[in-house]
């Protein structure tokens, strides 16, 4: 069957964002106590991030269903999705993927912890989580993308370090990336679901429908990650910026934005094949 017998053809635009989320701090090794994951994931506040995760995803899902189904949203279609990201299953993908790529890393980790629990690595945490839950607010979206936009006539420093950070942590790639498998898994979802009237979509037909929307998701990714960046990091002087910046370079940084990535893709992977399945099953008329 036709790939564009996809309504809309929606492309999932996830926000990764799989930031250090921390300032590096030199911690003599003596002083270092045994640490887990699970030690690192509160330090992080992953509940707050899931839960802001799971707002993001019900936002969406209204435009989702606005591409998708022809008689536009349904209540039941939104307590699917709100039931999808906020699934136990969600938290517990989360913290299995997580620890096992820290396991991997055993001498980073004593390291990671202290930058997130010293004053100005919570302050981080804190200023990351506000940001993206402020960019919930359309409005609030749209003052960052007019404050980004000015930063060239205003601040070529700031501008100049955040591309850095992005630089550093592979930001664009990363989402990039993320955003595509979750895609791809979103279409294997609707294939499960048979919403291709009986037509199954081969791989091929989905890969290529998934390639042909990388500029778009590029697109988008740049035009959400910026602005967000530059009002997170607004309250932070160009000094903390550069620690940060610092951190992110550092081995420790490296190891941390790698697990988070690793994380947050296997959840939202996850989350987009159950989103997937649960459209199929609307447009065939179940669980409306």
């Amino acid at each position: 069957m036709p790939v564009a017998a996809i309504p809309g053809s929606p492309v999932l635009f996830m926000r990764f964002l799989a930031l250090p989320l921390a300032l590096f701090l030199a911690i003599p090794a003596a002083e270092a106590q045994p640490v887990t994951a699970q030690d690192v994931a509160a330090a992080l506040r992953v509940p707050d991030l899931l839960e802001v995760m799971r707002d993001e995803g019900v936002d969406y899902g209204k435009d989702l269903a606005g591409e998708l189904f022809p008689d536009g949203n349904s209540s039941r279609w939104q307590e699917m999705v709100a039931q999808i990201y906020g699934a136990p299953s969600v938290r517990a993908q989360f913290d299995d993927v997580f620890a096992r790529q820290l396991d991997a890393a055993p001498q980073d980790v004593p390291a990671i912890l202290a930058f997130f629990t010293g004053p100005l690595g919570k302050r981080i945490v804190g200023l990351e989580i506000d940001a993206r839950r402020a960019m919930l607010d359309p409005a609030a979206e749209e003052a960052a993308r007019l404050s980004w936009s000015g930063l060239e006539d205003r601040d070529r420093g700031r501008l100049r370090d955040l591309r850095e950070f992005v630089e550093a942590n592979n930001l664009i790639e990363e989402n990039v990336a993320g955003t595509m498998n979750a895609n791809l898994a979103f279409y294997h979802g609707m294939n499960d679901g048979g919403a291709f009237a009986g037509d199954r979509m081969d791989e091929e037909e989905i890969v290529a429908e998934v390639q042909a929307q990388e500029p778009q998701v590029r697109r988008e990714t740049e035009d959400w990650l910026m602005p967000y960046l530059a009002l997170a990091y607004q309250p932070l002087s160009d000094a903390e910026l550069g620690d940060y910046i610092a951190f992110s370079q550092s081995q420790a940084g490296q190891t941390i934005n790698a697990a988070l990535f690793a994380a947050y893709g296997a959840v939202y992977t996850e989350i987009s094949k159950e989103l997937g399945r649960a459209a199929a099953r609307v447009l065939a008329g179940q669980d409306i």
